[in-house]
C-alpha cells in the first residue's frame, strides 16, 4: 500500500464513509429520516442539531449499536454491513462516548488492553502495549503516561486515554459525541490541537456538539438534522452562529442574552462555612461560604461532579448539612425539610427533571400544583379546587409558552424543553425570595434555553435572588453577575463576571484557587 494511505500510525486510513438513505425506526418514533452523511479522510465534519434530532442514533448506527430500516454504508465507496462494535473496530471506525468507558483502579496500559487477546496468553503483553501507547502519544502530542493510574488523571487526561484506546484499535475514522462536554476551556483547547492533529495526519473526525462557537473554531463542514432529517450540510467557514441556530429550529434565535445593568439589594441567602459529607463519611462540600443578593444572579461553575449538585440539594434541605450555616433572609434554615423551605420563599429546579421535578404519569396541570396542592386556592379543606386548579394551569400555560395538547395532557408526551418550562412556571408562580436553579437547560433544544434565560433575566430584573448552578460555562457567563467556581467541592474562587476572562475561570475550574482576599463573600 502506498505510504500515503498509511496514517502515521502505520495503519491505513480511511478516505471516506458515506451513509445514504438511513432510515431507523423506533416504536412511534422516526428517528432517521432517510439521512445521507459522509466524512473524508483528513476532514473534522460536525453532526449539529437539538436533542432528539437523531445526531446520535446515526452514529449508533455507523458503530453498530443499532441495525437501519434502511439504507447503505459504504467505506471508501464499497458498501459495507457493520452488526456490532466489533465489526465496527475492525473497518477503522471508533467512538469516544460523552461517559468515558475506563477503569478507575486500573493504569492506563491496563486500560488500553482490556478485552484485547495477548500474544502471550495467559500472561498480559503490558510491556508491548506501554510502548505503542508511547508511541501514540509522540505521534499525536496526547502526553499521557501507561503506568498512570486513570483515577489520578484529570478528566482532560481520561479522555486522551479514550482517544489512545480507539486508534490503538486502529481507528482511522473517529466519532467524537460531546467531547467537550466534561472539560475545562484549558483542556478544549488542548483537545481541539489534537483533533487538528489528527485531521491533519489523515484521520477522518466527526464532531459531536451542541456549541455552535466550537464547531465554528474547530470543523470544517457541519451537517444540521431536524426531526430526523437533513436540513442541510455547509462548509463551516461560510455560515454563522445565526445560519446554524435557524437551520436547527426553523426559525431565528437571539443567541445573544443582554444582560441590563441591576442594582443589587438585601443578601437573601448566605451560606457560612457549610460542610456536607456522603454516606462513606468522605466531604462533597468542604468549608463553603456564599451569598446571593436581590436582583442578583450568582452563578456556579465547574466542572461535573464537583460539588455542585450537592451544593443545591443542601440550599433544597435534601442533602444534610454536617458543619456550618444556611441562611435565607436572615433567618437560619440550616437542615430545614423540603417543605419548610418552600414555606420559606426558596424555590427550587432540581438537576434531574423527570427523578425529582416532576411525576411523568401526572397531567400538566397536576405538575403544575405539586407540593402547593394542599394549600389555598387549590383546596379547600380536605378538597381540591378544581376549577381554579384549571384557571391556573391555563394561566401557566400561555404565560410560559407550555405547548401541550391540552392540561390533561400526562407529563410523559411532553418534550423536555417543555417539562422545563413547565417546572419553571410552578417555581416562579410561588413568588419566591430566592431561586435554585440547577442546570435549567441541559437536555432542552435552543428555542426553549433561549425562553428560560429569557425569564430568568425578567425575574432577576424583578427582584429575585438567584443561584445558577450549570456546567455550560456559556450559559453562567451570559446570564450571571458573579460566578463561584468549584472544584472537590470547594469554592476556589468568586469573580465579577465582568472582570474575569474565560481562561481565569478555567483555571479555577481545574483546581487553582484566587488568593484568599478574592474569595471573600461580601461585595
Amino acid at each position: 500500500m502506498a505510504k500515503n494511505n498509511l496514517l502515521p500510525s502505520g495503519l491505513p486510513r480511511i478516505e471516506s464513509m458515506e451513509m445514504r438513505g438511513i432510515v431507523k425506526r423506533f416504536p412511534g418514533v422516526l428517528a432517521n429520516d432517510h439521512v445521507d452523511f459522509d466524512v473524508k479522510a483528513g476532514e473534522i465534519h460536525a453532526l449539529l442539531g437539538e436533542n432528539g434530532a437523531g445526531k446520535s442514533t446515526l452514529m449508533k448506527i455507523l458503530y453498530g449499536l443499532y441495525q437501519p430500516n434502511a439504507g447503505e454504508i459504504l467505506l471508501n465507496g464499497q458498501p459495507i454491513h457493520i452488526h456490532s462494535p466489533a465489526d465496527s473496530i475492525r473497518y477503522g471506525i471508533g467512538m469516544i462516548h460523552q461517559h468515558f468507558m475506563l477503569v478507575d483502579s486500573l493504569t492506563v496500559a491496563e486500560n488500553v488492553a482490556l478485552g484485547l487477546k495477548s500474544s502471550r496468553e495467559p500472561r498480559l503483553d503490558l510491556d508491548r502495549v506501554t510502548t505503542r501507547i508511547r508511541e501514540l502519544s509522540k505521534n499525536y502530542g496526547l502526553q499521557v503516561d501507561p503506568d498512570a493510574y486513570v483515577s489520578q488523571l484529570a478528566v482532560g487526561q481520561q479522555q486522551r486515554v479514550e482517544i489512545i484506546k480507539a486508534l490503538y484499535r486502529g481507528a482511522a475514522l473517529l466519532v467524537l459525541d460531546e467531547p467537550t462536554a466534561v472539560l475545562t476551556p484549558q483542556e478544549v483547547d488542548d483537545l481541539f490541537a489534537i483533533l487538528r492533529q489528527m485531521a491533519q495526519d489523515g484521520h477522518a473526525l466527526i464532531f459531536i456538539s451542541h456549541k455552535l462557537h466550537e464547531i465554528l473554531d474547530l470543523t470544517d463542514r457541519v451537517t444540521v438534522l431536524r426531526d430526523g432529517k437533513v436540513i442541510g450540510t455547509r462548509l463551516t467557514a461560510e455560515v454563522t452562529k445565526e445560519d446554524l441556530a435557524r437551520m436547527m429550529v426553523g426559525r431565528d434565535i437571539l443567541l445573544e442574552r443582554v444582560r441590563p445593568p441591576a442594582t443589587v439589594g438585601e443578601v437573601r441567602l448566605k451560606l457560612d462555612r457549610v460542610t456536607a459529607v456522603n454516606d462513606d463519611g468522605a466531604p462533597v462540600l468542604r468549608n463553603v461560604s456564599l451569598e446571593v443578593r436581590s436582583s442578583e444572579i450568582v452563578g456556579v461553575a465547574g466542572v461535573s461532579g464537583n460539588g455542585q449538585r450537592q451544593l443545591a440539594e443542601v440550599i433544597a434541605g435534601l442533602w444534610p448539612v454536617t458543619e456550618g450555616r444556611i441562611f435565607l433572609e436572615g433567618r437560619e434554615v440550616t437542615n430545614l425539610p423540603p417543605a419548610e423551605m418552600l414555606e420559606a420563599g426558596l424555590s427550587y429546579i432540581p438537576e434531574e427533571r423527570m427523578h425529582d421535578g416532576a411525576l411523568k404519569e401526572f397531567s400538566v396541570a397536576e405538575n403544575l400544583i405539586l407540593q402547593d396542592h394542599i394549600r389555598e386556592p387549590y383546596s379547600k379543606g380536605i378538597f381540591l379546587d378544581f376549577r381554579h386548579i384549571a384557571r391556573h394551569a391555563q394561566e401557566m400555560i400561555r404565560k410560559f409558552d407550555i405547548k401541550t395538547p391540552s392540561q390533561e395532557t400526562p407529563l410523559k408526551n411532553l418534550s423536555g424543553g417543555n417539562i422545563q418550562k413547565l417546572i419553571l412556571a410552578r417555581e416562579l408562580a410561588r413568588k419566591p425570595r430566592v431561586l435554585i436553579a440547577a442546570q435549567p437547560t441541559r437536555g432542552v433544544d435552543i428555542g426553549a434555553t433561549e425562553y428560560i434565560h429569557n425569564q430568568l433575566l425578567q425575574q432577576r430584573a424583578e427582584g429575585l435572588a438567584t443561584l445558577l448552578i450549570s456546567e455550560d460555562l456559556d450559559e453562567i457567563r451570559a446570564l450571571s453577575d458573579r460566578i463561584i467556581v468549584m472544584f472537590g467541592g470547594e469554592i476556589m474562587g468568586i469573580v465579577d463576571n465582568d472582570q474575569t476572562t474565560v481562561e481565569e475561570l478555567g483555571l479555577m475550574m481545574a483546581g487553582e484557587k484566587k488568593d484568599l482576599q478574592s474569595l471573600g463573600v461580601a461585595r
